[in-house]
């Protein structure tokens, strides 16, 4: 089944138990699935949804910092939720040493030896670990090796 559709099924179940929190979730997913399906006059494949999905928890993860930075508990723990459960959608993430691994191929493959190469190997990079590494982390990662 493909993820768009089993989330609408969790949306389904989740309004069905009467879960406001998780079907409000949800919906916001769902919507911003829509939404890029609109815009762009496609269907989002697994790999595509993934990629919004990413963009929902980036988002989250930056209002979560100004939330706290601001003390305001209520809607922080609001939005701690909703990483939770979209991190739930997600692959499992990549290790450390598996990261290096990938990286240390990409490198390989690409040819890159300095700074001035990063950009074709995080072009290498970027489908082989979507939705399974933060990006920036991995960047800074791959800087470090380059650097």
């Amino acid at each position: 089944m493909a993820l768009k559709d089993q989330i609408t099924e969790a949306m389904k179940s989740a309004l069905r138990a009467g879960d406001k929190q998780r079907l409000g979730v949800l919906r916001l997913a769902l919507a911003a699935i829509k939404q890029r399906e609109v815009d762009e006059r496609i269907q989002l494949d697994d790999a595509q949804v993934l990629t919004v999905l990413e963009k929902m928890l980036k988002q989250r993860r930056d209002s979560l910092a100004q939330y706290q930075a601001a003390q305001r508990e209520d809607l922080a723990a609001q939005e701690q939720y909703e990483i939770l459960e979209l991190e739930g959608w997600l692959p499992a993430p990549l290790d450390p040493s598996e990261l290096d691994k990938l990286i240390e191929a990409a490198m390989a493959e690409s040819g890159a030896s300095s700074a001035r190469d990063m950009g074709k190997l995080m072009a290498i990079l970027k489908p082989r670990v979507a939705g399974r590494a933060d990006m920036g982390a991995l960047s800074a990662r791959v800087k470090a090796r380059l650097g």
